[in-house]
């Protein structure tokens, strides 16, 4: 029916999940699957994982693999972006040279951009792939989607639209943690209804009803008689970093400004959250939150895990490989997006894309989170109310600029765009240490493309 590209194929502990998705979505039998990654180790790992399930399952689904991207892309239908240039190890030393010099978790993240899986200033190298994939597009499959997936989705996204004529949609799965807000409170998940707008990693609960009631004041019932109760089991079996969507640093955000702060949006915030580990603990539990140097090394080790898993999975013939990755839908929505545009299926997505004139107050050409209508036209914008001022002036805001800079930094390039970037850094102490910081991320092995541009 269609051809699906997958570019970052390797990413065998996501792409496992999203590729069992389409084996279990027999409306998109028929169709070709491009698998394409740099790696080629990686890259033969999901694609024997893909063959194989698809078999054991029985799906009508062709996969193919290549190391060359624009074969990937030529006359794709839909063309994905899961890939991470240079990979995590590069960005972990930059980290390391950052905190060296003064700079606790690098020097990518200042105000609401706490993530560290969210390059901005340093992004250059994401935003030449990203830009690198969409001009593949408007040569080899015009008429294709681009869904980025790899972060950072803010910037990319907004960089694609507006420097490309390609069709771009951002997806992030950070709002699906409304669920554990829903679950914790004791409600039926299938009798709520939800709204959450803003900018990837950024965004807020701005409707949340139950059985068509209000439900926020669930939330300050459960805030005033059982948050701390709740808080201090939490400490004792936290095992998993980004179990954080009802920690302390939620429910501060919350109080500040207003509304309640869904998925990664927790792991942003001001500084207030994030001066050192000791900080980190008292806000997001004894890990210290996804972004610390513990909860980064687990998540680390899950990718691991999850690559040795499907190794050891595909080494076994005799068992299926359902036994390791059972024939569910994972809930990501790239798969039911895909199936709504190819078969007309009208559906409800929680997606990146220009704002236009959906969000009042930010502008038109900066793309925003917030839930659409999809169907074989495409994607049909909704209108919402503006945020609350609160909220816009001490976060949107700002967040934007940020943006803004970082897009600014790749286009033009030259130094001065790091040095302005750190000069207002709250940890900044001298000009000397924002040179010195400078120079050392810029000499880094494997850097030098970088160096050239901000020199």
């Amino acid at each position: 029916m269609v051809k699906i590209a997958i570019i970052g194929a390797g990413s065998a502990a996501w792409s496992s999940r999203i590729l069992v998705d389409l084996i279990l979505t027999p409306s998109l039998y028929g169709s070709e699957v491009a698998l394409m990654d740099i790696n080629e180790d990686r890259l033969n790992l999901i694609y024997g994982f893909s063959v194989r399930y698809a078999r054991e399952y029985g799906a009508n689904i062709r996969f193919t693999k290549t190391m060359d991207r624009r074969e990937a892309i030529r006359d794709a239908d839909f063309v994905v972006n899961v890939a991470l240039a240079k990979g995590h190890g590069f960005y972990g030393r930059l980290i390391e040279i950052s905190e060296a010099h003064g700079y606790y978790r690098g020097i990518n993240s200042v105000e609401w951009n706490m993530v560290l899986d969210y390059y901005t200033i340093l992004g250059y190298y994401q935003f030449k792939l990203a830009l690198d994939i969409a001009r593949d597009i408007e040569e080899l499959s015009p008429g294709a989607w681009l869904i980025q997936i790899a972060n950072p989705v803010f910037e990319a996204t907004t960089l694609v639209s507006r420097e490309t004529k390609v069709k771009t949609i951002g997806l992030c799965h950070g709002h699906l943690d409304y669920v554990n807000l829903v679950k914790t409170l004791g409600l039926n998940p299938e009798d709520v209804d939800v709204e959450m707008i803003g900018f990837n990693h950024v965004i807020w609960l701005t409707k949340f009803k139950y059985r068509g009631e209000d439900a926020y004041p669930l939330i300050d019932e459960w805030i005033a008689g059982k948050a701390e109760e709740y808080w201090r089991e939490w400490r004792k079996s936290q095992w998993n970093p980004f179990d954080i969507q009802m920690s302390p640093a939620a429910v501060d955000m919350y109080r500040v400004y207003g509304l309640f702060p869904i998925g990664d949006t927790v792991r942003g915030g001001t500084w207030k959250y994030h001066w050192n580990f000791e900080t980190k603990q008292y806000w997001y539990g004894p890990l210290g939150g996804p972004d610390s140097e513990i909860g980064r090394g687990i998540y680390l080790a899950f990718l691991d895990m999850g690559l040795a898993t499907l190794r050891e999975a595909l080494a076994d013939p005799s068992k299926p490989l359902a036994n390791t990755v059972p024939p569910v839908m994972s809930g990501e929505t790239l798969v039911p997006l895909i199936d709504s545009m190819v078969n007309d299926k009208p559906g409800t997505y929680q997606v990146n894309v220009l704002n236009g004139d959906s969000i009042p107050g930010i502008p038109s050409d900066v793309a925003v989170e917030m839930p659409v209508i999809v169907d074989g036209r495409g994607v049909h914008r909704l209108s919402f109310n503006q945020l609350p001022p609160r909220i816009m002036k001490y976060v949107m805001i700002l967040r934007l600029m940020r943006a803004e800079w970082a897009l600014q930094a790749f286009k033009e390039g030259g130094r001065d765009s790091l040095f302005e970037w750190l000069i207002i850094d709250p940890r900044t102490k001298s000009t000397s240490q924002v040179n010195n910081v400078i120079d050392a991320v810029l000499k880094a092995p494997g850097n030098e493309e970088m160096a050239r541009h901000f020199s």
